[in-house]
Parts: C-alpha cells; structure tokens; sequence
C-alpha cells in the first residue's frame, strides 16, 4: 500500500538492489510470521522473500524481494499443490486481501498450502517502489491539477523503473517463486485484476497450473477504461429494476431512478434544501456508488441512501463516503496501478470506444484521469500474444456476481468461449465483484481442488443463496 519510504528502508532496498538475481532461485529466510492488518486478527506463516531481476531482461542487474508467504495446511500431511493466491487491483497487497478473507479459504486449506506472493510493487514487495499519495485521492473526484502534481511528485520518489512493473514481469516473479519453492504444480487462484495474471501465468507456463480459478474474470484482450463507466451504468440499472421489481423497495422508493438523478443534479448545482451545503459533492457520490455496488452488502443500502439523500438528509451519504475515500488510497499501490494500466489498457483503447460515456452516470472523469496520468507515466511492454485469450483445457472454475459492475458474467462468457475448453462458469444471484467469500462458494472451491473436473462438480447450494434484502430504513430491512 502506498506509504512514505522511511530512510532506512530506503537504504536496505538500494542495497539489495546491488546483489543479482541469476541462477537458482532461493528462498530467503522461511521464519515463522506474524501476519497482521489493524482490521483483521493476525494469522501465522513461512515468510521469506524470493530476488528477482528488475529488468528480466537483465538477469545479471539490478534484484528486488519479492516478499512470499506460505500458510500452513491445517493437514499434519498436506497435498504437494499448494493453493497460489493472486490479488486484484491493479495495485492490491496479496497478503492483506488473504487476510480480510482468510474465511473463504479456509476450507480449502485443510489439506493444501496457501502461497501468497505479494506482486512486485505492492504491500510487503514495494521496496524502493512507494509514493505518498493524499488520503483523499481517487480517480473518479481528482481536480487535473491536484492529479498531475501527485503523478509528478510519485514518480520523482520512485527509486525503480516504473516501466518493470507491469503483469508480464510479474508473471515471471511467480514462475521465479514456484522454483525457489520446490513446488512441481500448483492451483491458481486469481481476483479481478489477479484473473488477468493467472490467465497470463497459465499462458507461459502452462505445465505448472493444475487447476485454475478466476473469480470476477478480466478477458485478455479486454481494455480497462470506457468499459468501467458503462458497466457500472448498467449494474446500477439492474439493481434499480431489482429494488422496483420487489414489493417492499419498489413501494418504499419508487421511482429510484428518478430519485438518483435529482441527488445528483441538486449536488452538481450545489444547491439543496438545506441552508448549509450539503456535506458530500456530486463527484463523491458517484465514487460512493460505483464502490458501494460491489459489495451486495452494501447494496442493500443504497436505496435508503438515495432516500434520505433526496429528502435533504446528506448525511448518511457523506458518512459512507468519508470511509471509503480514506481507504481507497490506503488498499492500492498508486505507482504499480499506474504502471498495468498505462501499459496494458490505455494504449489498447479506440477511440470509438470512449462515445456515449456521458450518458452514464461516471461520464468521462475516469478516462479523463487516465489519460492524464498515462500521459505522465512511463509505459513498459507486453509479451507477445498478452492480448490474445488464453487456450487451455486445464481445469478452470470461473466465478462471477450477477451484478457486478466492473467484470460482469459476460466477461467470464467470453473467456469460456475464447479458449478454455475445460471450464464451468458459476454466477452468484444478487451478488457483486468477487465471490469467494460468499455463501458455499468456499465449499465450492475446496471440492473443485479435490476434484477439478468441472463438469462434475456439485454447486447447487450456490443458487440456494438469497440475495441480501434491501434496507427499508438506517435501521434495517423488513424483519
């Protein structure tokens, strides 16, 4: 996550900078560890940290730690394929998304190793790779000036080349750690972004995945930018329909629609009923809504935000938001982000692509941010054939939300049909991006690393799930 490199820090990452990473990878230290967040209990692992060239192009060069580390099966005899974790993002510490859902690998954790490998440039492998970023910032809401002083001000801190950074280096990290660890194949999960770099991994090196699990998927050739504004658009729109189609929500907040855009129209004009300004900005409220739609829980609040907001009470909305712009910048390395996405996306958009996005509810400020940064940042390079869909007819599990508005089940279609011959595609009713945590799913998993025929695999209790019930109040939904 992004933070200010202490002095001493900064010493010790120049000084492993002179030592190269050739030959036989090697496992560095494998001590026992204390891994802990503020939010979340501490769990216990094998940490050490695996030296990768950074410039693989380089081997003889310059090396940076990639942090590693290894959670025990529960099993005294474990299975000799561990489970690789792999985050989303771009820009997501793989060691502190593990935690906030170590529930949801549990099961699978009976009998099988968990490896986390932090990518290179975030959470425990950011060495020498960190900028300070203002708590504040986000792509949706950032002014152009604040935005370039905080691209410029980043990359003048930065001590490596931002263009090593990107998911076709990363992917050799993981190869690099595999190797260090003795481990003949292992299981790969990946997260949103994460899909995107197991589904390269299995690209190269297709004899070390057994089986493959992509939850909230990323097609190959797809490229982020105009897709985010109007696949939010049209999740929003689907869970507006489910709010008017059931009796209780559509009863309460009719015309929700309607509601949403006279909120926003009141704050673009920054007027309201109240003597005071309202204490949130239209730019906010759309930050807050887009991130608030990933999660079912806190879609079940939204129409009763809405609500209030509309009858003059900001309060619940600006409360909502304040937490979320606080740790927003705090969850995603700024530097690496900037480095996927300005190699791997924004050069891939055409131009017809960005038309229409004006008539979402985003519009164009997240491109606008975009094309910004990337126009700032140095650009890396993709692997040939990064673009392309993978095909494979290894064992894959493809997972998706019915609403969710960044990797909609679509996505995960397309994948299927583009080239993995060997997969099953499950979609969770009501739900939102990324489902390991919900439900069975983890059940789900743990039987589809037993046994990873997809064709056989049992997830009826998956459609048991109910979705979560809106609330009717800031007390709740109906009892």
């Amino acid at each position: 996550m992004p933070q200010r490199l202490p002095p001493l820090v900064a010493a010790l990452a120049l000084a492993a900078a002179l030592f190269p990473a050739t030959g036989q990878p090697r496992w560095q230290g494998d001590e026992r560890c204390r891994l802990a967040t503020d939010a979340v209990p501490a769990t216990y692992a094998h940490c050490g940290t695996v030296a990768v060239a950074l410039d693989p192009a380089a081997p003889d060069g310059p090396s940076i730690e990639v942090f590693v580390a290894r959670v025990p099966a529960s099993s005294a005899e474990p299975r000799a394929d561990p489970l690789l974790l792999i985050a989303g993002g771009p820009g997501q510490s793989t060691v502190d998304f593990y935690l906030q859902l170590r529930g949801a690998f549990e099961p699978a954790r009976r009998d099988r190793d968990i490896v986390l490998v932090d990518q290179r440039g975030t959470g425990r492998s950011a060495d020498g790779f960190r900028c300070a970023v203002p708590e504040d910032l986000s792509l949706d809401t950032a002014g152009a000036e604040q935005l370039e002083r905080v691209i410029d001000a980043c990359a003048a801190e930065l001590e490596h080349d931002p263009r090593f950074y990107t998911t076709s280096v990363a992917v050799r990290d993981l190869e690099r750690v595999r190797d260090a660890l003795g481990i003949e194949q292992w299981n790969v999960y990946g997260v949103s972004y994460g899909t995107r770099v197991a589904q390269h991994y299995l690209r190269r090196y297709p004899e070390r995945v057994r089986a493959l699990v992509l939850d909230g998927v990323v097609p190959p050739p797809l490229a982020l930018g105009p897709d985010v504004a109007r696949e939010a658009q049209r999740a929003l729109e689907q869970i507006f329909a489910r709010c008017a189609a059931d009796a209780l929500c559509g009863a309460r907040f009719a015309a929700l629609p309607q509601l949403f855009s006279e909120v926003l129209a009141r704050l673009e004009a920054g007027a309201s009923d109240e003597t005071d300004p309202p204490p949130i900005s239209a730019l906010e409220l759309r930050t807050l809504v887009r991130f608030m739609t990933y999660s079912a829980a806190t879609v079940s609040l939204l129409p009763v935000l809405i609500g209030e907001a509309h009858a003059g009470n900001y309060e619940p909305l600006a409360g909502q938001a304040r937490t979320l712009l606080r740790e927003l910048p705090e969850s995603l390395s700024f530097p690496m982000s900037n480095s996927v996405t300005c190699t791997e996306d924004l050069p891939y958009v055409e131009a017809a692509a960005t038309g229409g996005l004006d008539a979402t509810y985003l519009g164009t400020a997240i491109m606008d941010a975009l094309e910004m940064i990337c126009a700032r940042w140095p650009v890396g390079s993709i692997d040939d054939g990064f673009k392309t869909p993978v095909v494979s007819a290894t064992p894959a599990l493809l997972l998706s939300g019915e609403f969710d508005p960044i990797t909609p089940p679509a996505y995960a279609e397309r994948v299927l049909s583009g080239g993995l011959s060997n997969g099953v595609h499950l979609v969770g009713r009501g739900q939102g991006h990324g489902l390991a945590g919900i439900g069975c799913v983890p059940r789900i998993l743990r039987s589809f690393l037993e046994d990873p025929v997809p064709g056989e695999l049992d997830a009826s209790c998956l459609a048991l799930e109910p979705p979560m019930p809106f609330f009717l109040t800031l007390l709740g939904p109906a009892p």
